[in-house]
């Protein structure tokens, strides 16, 4: 006996009840491009199927700027785990025995997963 849940997209039926739900939208706004009158400002929005191919083209091109972004704003897999010699969570300035923004009260910074600081 089985006692996992069952979700809604757990069933291939239900995934191509909605497959088949985005299609006859899709269809139905093609359709519409024929019927409904828009009040275009340019005469390129006359084209058939000026507008899907518009949000197309955005679309790839805010993937290809993203992956460019991507160049000078990735950081490493361990960005924020690192130990440099250059922290400076330690701030000389502090009094001994003042608790410090991620340390502990002699200054040395917690290093294990769930240690917790409680001021009393």
């Amino acid at each position: 006996m089985n006692n996992e849940k069952q979700y809604f997209f757990d069933q291939p039926k239900n995934v191509k009840r909605i497959l088949y739900l985005l299609y006859a939208c899709c269809a139905l706004l093609v359709a519409l491009e024929f019927v409904i009158h828009r009040h275009v400002y340019h005469s390129w929005e006359n084209l058939i199927g000026f507008y899907p191919i518009y949000g197309f083209v955005g679309c790839v091109i805010l993937v290809l700027i993203a992956r460019w972004m991507r160049t000078f704003l990735m950081r490493s897999e361990d960005y924020y785990d690192r130990n440099d010699d250059n922290d400076h969570d330690n701030h000389s300035e502090d009094a001994p025995g003042q608790h410090t923004r991620g340390g502990g009260a002699d200054g040395t910074a917690n290093k294990n997963i769930g240690d917790h600081n409680v001021d009393a």
